[in-house]
Protein backbone atom coordinates (compact mmCIF):
# COMPACT_ATOMS: atom_id res chain seq x y z
CA UNK A 1 0.00 0.00 0.00
CA UNK A 2 1.27 3.53 -1.24
CA UNK A 3 0.03 6.30 0.86
CA UNK A 4 -0.46 9.30 -2.30
CA UNK A 5 -1.48 12.83 -1.75
CA UNK A 6 -0.82 16.29 -4.18
CA UNK A 7 2.75 16.32 -2.80
CA UNK A 8 5.75 15.21 -5.08
CA UNK A 9 7.05 13.34 -2.10
CA UNK A 10 4.21 10.81 -2.38
CA UNK A 11 4.62 10.15 -6.16
CA UNK A 12 8.77 9.37 -5.61
CA UNK A 13 7.55 6.95 -2.83
CA UNK A 14 5.08 5.41 -5.49
CA UNK A 15 7.83 5.15 -7.79
CA UNK A 16 10.25 3.77 -5.11
CA UNK A 17 7.99 1.35 -4.41
CA UNK A 18 7.45 -0.29 -7.90
CA UNK A 19 11.41 -0.19 -8.85
CA UNK A 20 12.25 -1.77 -4.69
CA UNK A 21 9.71 -3.52 -3.78
CA UNK A 22 7.42 -5.35 -6.84
CA UNK A 23 9.23 -7.91 -8.09
CA UNK A 24 9.25 -8.13 -12.43
CA UNK A 25 9.07 -12.00 -11.77
CA UNK A 26 5.73 -11.82 -9.57
CA UNK A 27 2.16 -11.73 -11.93
CA UNK A 28 0.14 -11.62 -8.91
CA UNK A 29 1.66 -8.48 -7.51
CA UNK A 30 -0.87 -5.96 -5.94
CA UNK A 31 -0.40 -2.30 -5.41
CA UNK A 32 -3.01 -0.43 -3.58
CA UNK A 33 -2.98 3.26 -4.11
CA UNK A 34 -4.61 5.06 -0.99
CA UNK A 35 -5.55 8.98 -1.23
CA UNK A 36 -7.07 10.07 1.93
CA UNK A 37 -9.61 12.89 1.88
CA UNK A 38 -10.35 16.18 4.54
CA UNK A 39 -13.56 14.93 6.64
CA UNK A 40 -16.66 16.64 5.04
CA UNK A 41 -17.87 19.06 6.89
CA UNK A 42 -21.09 19.19 8.28
CA UNK A 43 -20.86 23.61 8.94
CA UNK A 44 -17.51 25.26 8.97
CA UNK A 45 -16.83 28.94 10.57
CA UNK A 46 -14.56 31.09 8.80
CA UNK A 47 -12.00 33.22 10.40
CA UNK A 48 -15.08 35.50 10.90
CA UNK A 49 -17.36 33.44 12.90
CA UNK A 50 -19.87 32.93 9.31
CA UNK A 51 -20.95 30.02 8.78
CA UNK A 52 -20.18 29.09 5.29
CA UNK A 53 -23.14 28.23 2.75
CA UNK A 54 -24.43 24.73 1.56
CA UNK A 55 -23.16 26.38 -2.06
CA UNK A 56 -19.84 26.73 -0.17
CA UNK A 57 -19.91 23.68 1.14
CA UNK A 58 -20.61 21.49 -2.07
CA UNK A 59 -18.02 23.17 -3.47
CA UNK A 60 -15.58 22.01 -1.19
CA UNK A 61 -17.05 18.93 -1.83
CA UNK A 62 -16.65 18.86 -5.62
CA UNK A 63 -13.11 20.41 -5.39
CA UNK A 64 -11.95 17.43 -2.82
CA UNK A 65 -13.32 14.41 -5.05
CA UNK A 66 -11.50 15.95 -8.08
CA UNK A 67 -8.49 16.54 -6.12
CA UNK A 68 -8.83 13.24 -5.67
CA UNK A 69 -9.16 12.03 -8.91
CA UNK A 70 -6.34 14.33 -10.18
CA UNK A 71 -3.96 12.26 -7.63
CA UNK A 72 -5.18 9.17 -8.98
CA UNK A 73 -4.56 10.08 -12.39
CA UNK A 74 -0.83 11.26 -11.34
CA UNK A 75 -0.53 8.05 -9.36
CA UNK A 76 -1.80 5.56 -12.15
CA UNK A 77 0.53 7.25 -14.99
CA UNK A 78 3.77 6.51 -12.97
CA UNK A 79 2.71 3.43 -13.36
CA UNK A 80 2.31 3.37 -16.49
CA UNK A 81 5.79 4.93 -16.91
CA UNK A 82 7.15 1.55 -15.23
CA UNK A 83 5.21 -0.16 -17.91
CA UNK A 84 4.15 -2.34 -14.87
CA UNK A 85 1.09 -4.64 -16.38
CA UNK A 86 2.12 -6.97 -14.04
CA UNK A 87 0.79 -5.15 -11.09
CA UNK A 88 -3.22 -5.02 -9.93
CA UNK A 89 -3.73 -1.87 -9.16
CA UNK A 90 -6.48 -1.05 -6.74
CA UNK A 91 -7.05 2.67 -5.75
CA UNK A 92 -8.74 3.14 -2.42
CA UNK A 93 -10.03 6.79 -1.58
CA UNK A 94 -10.90 7.42 1.87
CA UNK A 95 -12.02 10.42 3.91
CA UNK A 96 -11.01 11.31 7.61
CA UNK A 97 -8.11 12.50 9.80
CA UNK A 98 -5.37 11.19 7.37
CA UNK A 99 -3.42 9.61 10.13
CA UNK A 100 -6.02 7.24 11.40
CA UNK A 101 -7.52 6.53 7.79
CA UNK A 102 -4.03 5.03 6.66
CA UNK A 103 -3.54 2.92 9.73
CA UNK A 104 -6.93 2.03 9.51
CA UNK A 105 -7.13 1.07 6.02
CA UNK A 106 -3.91 -0.78 5.97
CA UNK A 107 -5.08 -3.07 8.75
CA UNK A 108 -8.45 -3.72 6.78
CA UNK A 109 -7.00 -3.72 3.50
CA UNK A 110 -4.28 -6.41 5.15
CA UNK A 111 -1.51 -4.45 3.51
CA UNK A 112 1.91 -6.18 3.50
CA UNK A 113 4.05 -3.05 3.55
CA UNK A 114 2.91 0.40 3.87
CA UNK A 115 4.93 3.14 2.03
CA UNK A 116 4.89 6.78 2.48
CA UNK A 117 6.68 9.66 1.36
CA UNK A 118 8.29 11.91 3.85
CA UNK A 119 8.04 15.89 3.76
CA UNK A 120 10.79 16.53 5.03
CA UNK A 121 9.78 18.81 7.96
CA UNK A 122 11.73 20.04 10.72
CA UNK A 123 11.67 19.00 14.46
CA UNK A 124 9.89 22.55 15.19
CA UNK A 125 7.13 21.99 12.43
CA UNK A 126 7.03 18.52 12.95
CA UNK A 127 5.97 19.37 16.46
CA UNK A 128 3.42 22.24 15.77
CA UNK A 129 1.87 20.40 12.79
CA UNK A 130 2.39 16.58 13.55
CA UNK A 131 3.87 13.92 11.34
CA UNK A 132 1.46 11.21 10.01
CA UNK A 133 4.77 9.81 8.71
CA UNK A 134 5.73 9.48 12.51
CA UNK A 135 2.07 7.99 13.64
CA UNK A 136 1.96 5.77 11.25
CA UNK A 137 5.16 4.55 12.20
CA UNK A 138 4.38 3.74 15.59
CA UNK A 139 0.49 2.96 15.11
CA UNK A 140 0.24 0.70 11.35
CA UNK A 141 -0.17 -2.81 12.12
CA UNK A 142 2.15 -3.48 9.01
CA UNK A 143 5.66 -2.46 8.40
CA UNK A 144 6.04 0.71 7.12
CA UNK A 145 8.42 2.25 4.59
CA UNK A 146 9.12 5.90 4.70
CA UNK A 147 10.97 7.27 1.53
CA UNK A 148 13.14 10.56 1.65
CA UNK A 149 13.04 11.64 -1.60
CA UNK A 150 16.75 12.95 -3.02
Amino acid sequence: MVAVDESEESMYALSWSITNLISDTNNNSKLMLLYVKPPSAVYSLDSAGYIFSNEAIEALEEYSAKLAKSVMKRAEAICRNFDATNINIEKVVGTGEAKNVICNAAKKLEADTLVMGSHGYGFFKRALLGSVSDYCVKNAKCPVVIVKQP
